[in-house]
């Protein structure tokens, strides 16, 4: 009797002290997050706040495609904006004059093979692939649209993920409205990667709204479920650092990609629009 006592004794320290070193690990853990999170903080610099956009103020003019916007499979059949802000609609002003047009300048930046090509067809329209223009390092594809009565064209520039790319972040960058940096999903090293990609464009365009988007969502979702947390968990941290609000999408299921580009066009002209934020694991993620 005694010395079953004395195990019950033995087994009840062991399982107390298990206790107390998970729980100092959980608070320790949790420490050293929350640390690097403020270095990440620092070392990005402090966020900026941005101006809003006059229906009156240009940037360079460029060529511009009447495209039928695609529907948003996030988003349903009233996925235009909602309220005060009219649904995004395309019209052709082919014979009217450039003066009537607010020229905006987008940059999309991140590796390479990330999806950045397919998620901007996807929003421009994939009849309309041949008709922007690419060179060395960038691809380039416009878009326009009217928003209360206001026709908008939006230039958007893809920073091409290879070796020539980075060489062409001051030009894709500079006088840009928005910067989206871009990972895959299913790849953690293109997502460490976006650090980088932030602090290069910064050096050019200190104003620039920035949208973290994350590609490849129907890939993502196959992963297990703890993988998906880790990983939905770094890409907040990371967004949180860069005072970037955070979009999980897939260009193949057109999740996210239309929901993207209304929440920048209401963020430049401060127009209001509910964005619902989501932090369920195993859909779409929507974080600011």
């Amino acid at each position: 009797m005694t010395k079953r006592l004395f195990l019950c004794y033995r087994r009840t320290v062991h399982l107390n002290m298990k206790r107390k070193v998970i729980c100092e690990f959980t608070i320790l853990q949790k420490y050293l997050n929350s640390f690097w999170n403020k270095i990440l903080a620092c070392w990005l610099g402090k966020s900026v706040n941005y101006r809003q956009l006059s229906h009156n103020q240009s940037f360079p003019t460029t060529t511009m495609i009447s495209s039928p916007p695609p529907a948003d499979a996030s988003a349903g059949s009233n996925s235009g904006f909602s309220g005060n802000l009219a649904a995004t609609c395309c019209c052709d002003h082919s014979n009217d004059s450039s003066e009537d047009v607010v020229s905006l300048k987008i940059s999309l930046l991140g590796d390479n093979q990330i999806g950045k090509t397919s998620f901007l067809t996807k929003y421009v329209g994939k009849e309309k692939v041949d008709e922007g223009f690419s060179t060395k390092g960038v691809n380039q594809m416009d878009k326009t649209l009217c928003v209360r009565g206001t026709r908008i064209s939006y230039s958007m520039w893809e920073v091409k993920g290879d070796v020539s790319g980075p060489t062409q972040i001051p030009m894709a960058c500079k006088d840009s409205v928005a910067m989206f940096f871009m990972f895959d999903l299913t790849s953690r090293c293109t997502l460490s990667s976006v650090l980088s990609w932030h602090q290069q464009a910064r050096q050019w365009n200190q104003t620039a709204i920035p949208v973290m988007i994350g590609t490849k969502f129907d890939d993502f979702v196959k992963l297990p479920l703890d993988l998906q947390w880790t990983i939905a968990s770094q890409a907040r941290t990371y967004a949180k650092a860069l005072n970037a609000t955070l979009f999980f999408s897939s260009a193949t299921y057109n999740i996210n990609v239309n929901k993207i580009f209304k929440f920048t066009t209401a963020k430049l002209f401060n127009l209001p629009w509910p964005l619902e934020r989501n932090l369920t694991i195993g859909e779409p993620i929507i974080d600011f």
